[in-house]
């Protein structure tokens, strides 16, 4: 009779041992396939346009490009971070500047922590009074779309009562030293693009991501990004680019009236016949 006990409890601990271990695994199949799985492999893979800029439609005007054609025009913009120092807007808007792509913070490339510009506040409401269209953008260092989805929402706080007429953008970059992204994969990258902007268009902004040539034909799959704005950096004459892009980063030593030293100058398509971004 005792080893009947025993053997009916140790069922019963089995029972209990099997239902713990199911609920548990429900718990965690909804953790990774509804809110982070919702991210990876995601956005869905749509057909990319081709970059149809035709170099004869650039022209070159003191140090600055425009592009005008019958289904273009452009404006000339700015990016800027603390590194730019305290900014004169009035100066740079006098000179022709039409918008600036504003940095709200950065995640360390060491210890991983999110960290705020310490300009931005005064960058956005500087651009904004001196009547520039204002973007932003964060300098991701994101190793899965838990911190993606966290630098999001760290943008969303810090723009709380403000309002931006250009797109969140989603800046993750390769760096020279050592870091903590090295060896993340080129599907990790995009899902953590897609999570960083699902968030951000769900918040009722634009989003959109920032990368260079290596990262746009080597790094993130641009198929599964084509519902968000693209700002290329590829310096020089021309956006030598394959595909299509929103924003075009053509120098990072530009002199612009109200900044010391360098700065990032930009060009902005805007379809002729189209309704702009707002």
């Amino acid at each position: 009779a005792f080893a009947r006990v025993i053997l009916t409890e140790h069922r019963a601990a089995l029972y209990v041992f099997c239902v713990a271990a199911a609920v548990a695994g429900i718990f965690l199949f909804c953790i990774t396939h509804v809110v982070l799985g919702q991210y990876a492999g995601l956005g869905e893979k749509q057909e990319l346009l081709g970059n149809t800029y035709t170099e004869d439609a650039f022209h070159k005007e003191d140090g600055r490009i425009y592009y005008e054609d019958n289904a273009f025009t452009s404006r000339a913009g700015i990016d800027v971070s603390v590194f730019q120092g305290d900014i004169d807007w009035e100066a740079v808007a006098a000179d022709g500047i039409e918008f600036a792509m504003i940095r709200v913070g950065y995640r360390s490339i060491t210890d991983g922590e999110i960290r705020m510009d310490d300009q931005f506040k005064k960058n956005l409401n500087g651009a904004k009074e001196a009547g520039l269209d204002v973007g932003v953008y964060f300098f991701s260092q994101a190793v899965n779309v838990g911190e993606a989805i966290e630098e999001a929402e760290f943008v969303l706080e810090n723009l709380k009562g403000h309002r931006v007429n250009l797109p969140v953008i989603f800046d993750w970059e390769h760096v020279e030293e050592e870091a903590r992204t090295d060896g993340v994969s080129e599907q990790t990258m995009t899902d953590c693009a897609v999570a960083f902007c699902r968030t951000v268009t769900n918040a009722g902004y634009d989003a959109g991501v920032y990368f260079n040539r290596k990262l746009g034909y080597h790094g993130f799959d641009l198929s599964r990004l084509s519902d968000y704005a693209r700002w290329v950096s590829v310096p020089g004459d021309f956006p030598d680019f394959y595909y299509a892009c929103d924003f075009w980063q053509f120098t990072f030593e530009g002199t612009v009236p109200g900044i010391e030293g360098n700065a990032d100058l930009n060009l902005r398509f805007i379809p002729v016949s189209g309704t702009e971004k707002n």
